[in-house]
């Protein structure tokens, strides 16, 4: 049995027994009829339900489900502390390829699955998801966000995720640099489907220079068509993340993109990206530290989604989330001071305010 990192992981184990688990609750769902496979993975309710997208993925196997799962709803808890919501953490992940097998069907049977669970878990977009997904599942299940506007819903999340992503940029390069602009600094964007493509946007005003890559051509060709100087591409991460004279590297594709391979041959300064999960194992963010390298925690920097998405439970409302999300900037800045202060990396920090805001939360 394997992790999303490929190493031996027994997911028992990991649920019960190790720092990555403290699930409260994790839910396999099977609704034979429509081919839908899905776990649902609560990792905390202390700050309130657990909020969290639904991923929809071709896994190598169920176990590496089950690991996908549980890491991301841990991460959503630490995300939606440190986003200032009062939501704990948890996931969805859908088994297979959408491009095959995703239906109507599957995904009203998958919302029968959340709604089972009473408001504990309240679902959203995540990859392999879209707004149109989101729809049909609210169908079954009131406690979807996420949702087109026509159907009281806020569109699409990944606005308010690139622009807290830009946020933590900023933040970054004023704790490195003195300065928040990025003007004249060289950006690589790694993934410019969802979210990259709003961040490229961000970065071209603000005067940084771009450079991207992505698996799917069409999504390099839309960005060059839009921003035709200032961008350039490159054949593939590996490419880029070598690329002379980075300043900053944003991973906005999938995650375990900062490893034992990776970090030694990146050129930037600073890693700031949307990738959730970005550190492929516990001492990656020690890796980063010992080079001199910023790591702008991914799950306090992408939050601008969730931000977005918890908000309809309130009556949407687009100004009152981008104030909210402009709060990025500040709480990146305070994770640098905090990490300087105790003599740790940012993850750890980061970790360590999120930490504190649960337990005090457990205690009332």
């Amino acid at each position: 049995m394997t992790d999303v990192t490929g190493a031996p992981a027994d997911v028992l184990h990991t649920l019960f027994h190790s720092d990555q688990g403290g699930h409260e609750q994790v839910v396999l769902c099977q609704d034979r009829a429509s081919g839908l496979k899905a776990v649902i993975a609560l990792h905390s309710t202390a700050l309130g339900p657990a909020l969290g997208g639904t991923r929809f993925y071709p896994y190598a196997s169920e176990q590496e489900a089950v690991a996908d799962a549980l890491n991301l709803a841990r991460g959503m808890s630490y995300k939606n502390a440190l986003a200032g919501l009062d939501h704990g953490g948890g996931k969805a992940v859908i088994i297979g390829d959408p491009e095959q097998i995703k239906s109507e069907e599957l995904l009203l049977a998958y919302g029968r699955f959340v709604a089972s669970l009473g408001g504990r878990y309240v679902t959203a977009c995540d990859v392999g998801t879209y707004v149109a997904d989101m729809d049909v599942v609210a169908r079954e299940c009131r406690w979807t966000t996420g949702r087109s506007p026509e159907n009281g819903g806020a569109g699409d999340s990944s606005v308010l995720t690139a622009f807290g992503v830009f946020q933590g940029m900023r933040a970054s390069a004023q704790h490195m640099w003195g300065d928040p602009t990025l003007r004249g600094r060289k950006v690589g964007v790694s993934g410019v489907g969802k979210v990259g493509h709003h961040l490229v946007d961000h970065l071209r005003e603000d005067g940084a220079e771009v450079v991207i890559t992505d698996v799917r051509a069409e999504s390099v060709r839309r960005i060059l068509d839009r921003h035709p100087s200032g961008v350039t591409a490159v054949a593939d991460t590996e490419t880029l993340i070598r690329t002379e004279g980075l300043a900053i590297y944003a991973p906005c594709a999938l995650g375990g993109a900062l490893n034992d391979e990776t970090v030694p041959v990146l050129t930037a300064r600073i890693v700031c990206g949307a990738a959730n999960n970005q550190l492929a194992h516990p001492g990656v963010e020690k890796d980063l530290a010992d080079r001199g390298i910023l790591y702008a925690p991914d799950y306090v920097v992408n939050a601008g989604g969730v931000i977005q998405v918890a908000d309809e439970l309130h009556g949407f409302d687009f100004d009152r989330c981008k104030a909210k999300a402009t709060k990025i900037f500040d709480t990146t800045l305070a994770i640098f001071a905090r990490a300087k202060q105790d003599g740790i990396p940012p993850a750890a920090a980061a970790d360590r305010i999120a930490e504190q805001r649960m337990a005090e939360a457990r205690r009332h």
